[in-house]
């Protein structure tokens, strides 16, 4: 099972981090030891001092696939969720500046924190999806997949030319504007339709 993650795939998001706008997907990796699920808590860890928050829609892949082409990518995936992926935001200006992968900061034990999947047809639009993040009662991410740069089946498609995309494999979809730290003792709600599908703290 492999983690695929997209940067910069949210205009605002880019902006609020000075980054360059994206021409193709910009994608990462996380290893399966970064998951975190079941609501379970995420422990701060000790090699940083900002750990930000980034929530997103998650795609789960539903079956096989290699070059897949945009107008087939939908066939590829039936069911979504929402999750954190936790940023080392510190470390990951360190390793810009020096001109390193960023691998540190993004691919840590316990970075990727997702819970439970729905099925695409049960959201209103698939095109148009809304989700969001509480953090302590007040929400301060909200987007909605329509304001994607890259859609899911544009972002399938590029990833699968590079590789194999299996059943199980997770990918998250890109971040919107309103990123920030987290510390100890903080809650965090993620929803979709506004339906809450992850709900856990932070310790």
């Amino acid at each position: 099972m492999k983690i695929i993650c997209i940067g910069r795939n949210y205009v605002e998001h880019a902006r609020e981090l000075n980054n360059p706008l994206p021409s193709k997907p910009v994608f990462f990796m996380k290893p399966d030891s970064s998951l975190l699920i079941n609501n379970n808590p995420f422990f701060l860890p000790d090699f940083s001092n900002e750990i930000h928050y980034e929530a997103e829609i998650v795609l789960k892949i539903s079956r096989l696939g290699k070059n897949i082409q945009k107008q087939f990518a939908h066939r590829y995936y039936s069911t979504l969720g929402i999750g954190i992926d936790f940023t080392a935001r510190d470390l990951q200006d360190a390793c810009k500046k020096a001109g390193h992968p960023w691998e540190i900061a993004k691919s840590f034990d316990q970075s990727a924190v997702i819970n439970r999947f729905i099925p695409l047809a049960s959201v209103p639009d698939p095109l148009a999806i809304n989700f969001q993040l509480d953090l302590n009662g007040k929400t301060l991410q909200k987007g909605n997949t329509r304001d994607m740069i890259f859609s899911f089946d544009e972002i399938i498609a590029y990833i699968s030319t590079f590789i194999t995309l299996k059943t199980g494999d997770l990918i998250f979809t890109g971040t919107p504007s309103g990123v920030g730290p987290v510390k100890t003792g903080d809650h965090l709600v993620a929803s979709v339709e506004e339906q809450v599908l992850l709900d856990f703290y932070v310790r």
